[in-house]
């Protein structure tokens, strides 16, 4: 029997924690599924992506309700992929802030990775038909950019540390809580999509950017909180060696005239005994595999998924 596309058949509802970080500082998980968070100034919030729908992100405004009635003053996009961004409209920011490059691709490819994104994973579209349109930053930057809190709390530091996840990918650091939220450039307990990603500089450059953040807890894209510098070390080391297992398998197929689904079957081979119990390990590692055999083919900037596309990977590195 043929695996179920993507995660197609995965419509179980996760169990959903807000986690209290440190005073005006949250945390959503669910159980692998992206992880969301937001932080309190004097007198606005800041959100830290919006969820896949607004019926979603209104879902997740009431929990934090519970805790702050502060209006939304910005909603921070940490990358453009959908599950991410679509429910933006919820907040009724006035901001919607994000890296420049992740605009950019949002006009190139955001609607063909929202017809990609619903496909593969229906259970987080709840109510589709609220989604207005893309959604697109109306504040970008290019290298950093820091929201004041107000007195006595501390800045919020927004940075590019490279190309990784994608080519717009941000973090959010708080220096006075050494709190570090990630986005899918770190995941805690997760495996990695790397279909939209640019493996080499990530393992390298770009995580060494991360892990220099001096950070005591860190919000990776799905998966636990890391609690504790050993933890957070621990995440960041989890994401690198994911990545450097498949950059070494991959290239390793390629000098020795292999297919790509000689690499599939190696990468899986070796990562599944660590990783295949974690969430979305099978889901994410053929469209892992063929992002990584173009871009050691050549083929520096991603090929946009569609749907059509999806399907076909899926279905050429399938047993």
């Amino acid at each position: 029997m043929s695996k179920p596309f993507a995660s197609s058949a995965d419509l179980g509802e996760k169990q959903r924690t807000l986690e209290v970080l440190a005073d005006g500082v949250y945390a959503l998980t669910a159980e692998g599924d992206p992880n969301v968070g937001a932080i309190e100034a004097d007198d606005f919030v800041v959100c830290f992506d919006a969820l896949a729908t607004p019926v979603a992100a209104r879902e997740w405004l009431a929990m934090l309700r519970e805790h702050t009635d502060k209006p939304v003053g910005f909603v921070v996009l940490s990358h453009y992929h959908a599950v991410r961004t679509l429910g933006a409209s919820a907040f009724d920011a006035k901001v919607v802030l994000a890296h420049r490059n992740t605009r950019d691709l949002i006009d190139e490819r955001g609607r063909q990775d929202w017809e990609s994104e619903y496909a593969r994973m229906p259970r987080l579209f709840k109510e589709p038909g609220s989604i207005p349109g893309l959604t697109r930053p109306n504040l970008t930057f290019a290298d950093n950019f820091t929201i004041g809190r107000g007195v006595g709390r501390g800045p919020l530091v927004l940075e590019y540390c490279g190309r990784g996840h994608t080519e717009g990918d941000i973090v959010a650091w708080l220096p006075e809580e050494r709190i570090l939220f990630a986005g899918d450039l770190v995941e805690s307990q997760a495996a990695l999509y790397t279909g939209d990603a640019f493996h080499r500089d990530w393992a390298t450059e770009t995580l060494d950017r991360v892990a220099d953040f001096p950070a005591e807890t860190l919000v990776g894209g799905r998966g636990a909180v890391a609690r504790g510098r050993p933890a957070v070390e621990a995440a960041v080391a989890q994401t690198r060696h994911f990545l450097d297992v498949m950059i070494e398998l991959v290239d390793g197929v390629r000098r020795e005239g292999g297919t790509l689904k000689d690499a599939f079957t190696a990468v899986h081979r070796e990562l599944a005994p660590q990783y295949g119990r974690w969430p979305i390990f099978e889901h994410c590692l053929p469209f892992d595999v063929s992002r990584l055999w173009d871009e050691l083919s050549g083929i520096e900037r991603p090929r946009i998924w569609t749907a059509e596309r999806d399907r076909e990977v899926w279905a050429a590195l399938q047993d």
